[in-house]
């Protein structure tokens, strides 16, 4: 791969970064299942560094990420400073500093699952993409956490 290839291939994936933080925060949950691979996986930590949900495959992905979501949610989600390696013309992996923010409504009430009203959480998407027919899919995004606040 020459300059401009690996410089093309990193901006091809941050874009893509930039449509899955789109699709969350516009609850649009099977356009962002359709960012990963078939056999994608999603992985999001606690601050612990243990597993909170694991999911794999586009539609466990679209029902598991999308129950975050709903009526009266409000989803706001950043992506900062990524650090990008082409490692060939079909695979690359890469990090990005993350701010999450989500809000539900007043009377909605927390389970189990989502034991909160407000959370703003801190920390960094670790993706590893491949390219199929000339497009770029996550095939697997760690989501890990140095920081989060809930509110009741």
């Amino acid at each position: 791969m020459d300059a401009v290839e690996r410089l093309s291939a990193t901006e091809d994936l941050r874009r893509l970064m930039a449509r899955y933080v789109r699709y969350a925060d516009h609850q649009r949950w099977k356009d962002l299942a359709g960012l990963f691979t078939p056999d994608g996986t999603f992985t999001p930590h606690k601050p612990d560094g243990s597993v909170w949900f694991r999911m794999e495959g586009r539609e466990k992905i679209a029902e598991t990420v999308g129950a975050s979501g709903g009526p009266g949610v409000t989803l706001v989600h950043h992506l900062f400073s990524d650090e990008i390696d082409v490692d060939s013309a079909t695979t690359a992996h890469g990090v990005w500093a993350m701010e999450d923010i989500i809000t539900r409504p007043e009377n909605a009430e927390a389970s189990e699952d989502i034991p909160f009203r407000r959370m703003h959480g801190f920390g960094h998407y670790h993706a590893r993409f491949a390219k199929t027919n000339g497009t770029w899919f996550i095939a697997e995004l760690k989501q890990t956490r140095v920081r989060l606040d809930f509110t009741d």
